[in-house]
């Protein structure tokens, strides 16, 4: 019981960009790790690039909501990489090797979400 209070109370204490780049590392280490498997393991590869397909589809739902806070032209690109990123995982399916650019998709959004990025780019701004 005191264990799944202290998840709520962190899961609420957590900052969303955390939470946000702990999700994309959990999804790029699964995509990773299907790049490695052999070729006749279709549903696993396939589970992994799903993954990542549905969690850039919430994003892009979300910053097609005007309630959604971002600047404009970052919605639209978030849009944008979300439709690159369906389509590109339909072809890493069948070509294992291209889930190196899915994971270096995330591996720059993680960049960003990064706490440290975060405070170079406001000391620059400021």
């Amino acid at each position: 019981m005191s264990f799944q209070a202290y998840q709520k109370t962190a899961a609420r204490a957590e900052d969303p960009r955390a939470t946000e780049y702990r999700l994309f590392a959990q999804v790029t280490r699964s995509l990773m790790n299907a790049k490695t498997l052999p070729i006749e393991s279709v549903r696993e590869r396939a589970q992994a690039i799903d993954w990542n397909r549905r969690v850039w589809s919430n994003l892009a739902l979300d910053c097609a909501s005007q309630d959604n806070k971002l600047p404009e032209s970052l919605r639209a690109a978030i849009i944008s990489l979300s439709i690159f990123v369906s389509k590109h995982g339909s072809f890493a399916m069948r070509n294992p090797d291209a889930i190196d650019d899915l994971v270096d998709i995330n591996r720059t959004v993680m960049q960003g979400l990064m706490p440290q990025a975060n405070a170079s780019a406001e000391q620059a701004a400021g």
